[in-house]
């Protein structure tokens, strides 16, 4: 496995992969999340990219980039172990150089959900993106759903600009008990962990609901708010259910909808979602086992 630092690194390295191009962008601290990437990427292409670049322009003045959980070495052995090419560690001097200007805003899409709590974060993760998908040249990149609304975002971004790249996502991987896995979940402590699973307990019942006939949209957000809020270490940021495709809020479902959450548990915020499709078992919310 090859380790490059620098962007002139990587332009070198890239015309010596022949065959297919697999990337998984990443911020590091890698989980099972990030592995099924990783393993999805292995057999669906020729040469396989990951980057680990903790992106400080996704970061609000007040979130967590300074303490966003780190451990280098751990990373690189996970990516060794799963017969990873060649990794692209760049520092902040490599990504924004000095007089660095130059944005990549998707409008519509990231003015709700996240774009709405966190003011700026596209901006920087659509950016940063852009730049990676540059620099490595890739024809498939792979991003997992629990980051829906992020998705959909590259998914626009590489549409709109053109970009000659598959973008291809992966389902959610989750603790036995549910739980989405995130780095962010290394915040949690035994009390606080217990009661992050009000995120998956309420997102069940968004489909339990579902599949019984209710489509009413404010049902099965009030339900999903209610047993929220009887975790007194909870607090909501918001509770969608959407149109899949525009993320604007839906009052009666007909087709499908994505559900989706933000929620603080004491100072750590979480997210999650599932895609409720009338009839079928919802892929997106499956239990994925954990190696």
């Amino acid at each position: 496995m090859r380790i490059v630092k620098t962007v002139d690194e990587m332009r070198q390295a890239r015309p010596a992969m022949s065959g297919s191009v697999g990337f998984i962008p990443t911020m590091g601290f890698l989980h099972e999340g990030h592995l099924a990437l990783v393993r999805r990427a292995r057999t669906e292409t020729d040469n396989l990219v990951v980057s680990i670049f903790v992106n400080p322009t996704q970061f609000g003045p007040k979130e967590d980039f300074t303490t966003y959980p780190r451990d280098t070495e751990r990373d690189l052995e996970l990516l060794r172990k799963e017969k990873t090419d060649l990794v692209f560690m760049p520092g902040s001097e490599e990504i924004y150089p000095q007089n660095f200007n130059s944005w990549i805003d998707v409008e519509g899409l990231t003015e709700r959900l996240e774009g709405a709590f966190r003011p700026g974060h596209f901006r920087g993760v659509t950016t940063v993106v852009a730049k990676l998908f540059n620099i490595v040249q890739p024809h498939k990149t792979y991003f997992g759903r629990k980051d829906a609304q992020q998705l959909l975002v590259i998914r626009k971004m590489a549409a709109d600009l053109n970009m000659n790249i598959e973008v291809i996502d992966v389902p959610t991987v989750r603790e036995p008990d549910g739980l989405a896995m995130s780095s962010r979940n290394s915040y949690l402590n035994p009390q606080e962990r217990e009661a992050a699973l009000v995120l998956w307990k309420s997102l069940t019942r968004a489909e339990e609901l579902w599949q019984a006939g209710e489509e009413s949209a404010k049902r099965i957000r009030d339900d999903m708010i209610s047993i929220i809020s009887a975790e007194s270490l909870a607090s909501i940021d918001y509770v969608s259910v959407a149109n899949p495709d525009t993320l604007e809020e839906l009052d009666g479902i007909t087709g499908s909808a994505l559900v989706s959450l933000a929620v603080r548990i004491g100072k750590t915020r979480l997210i999650d979602n599932i895609t409720l499709i009338k009839g079928d078992q919802n892929t997106s919310a499956a239990i994925e086992p954990s190696c």
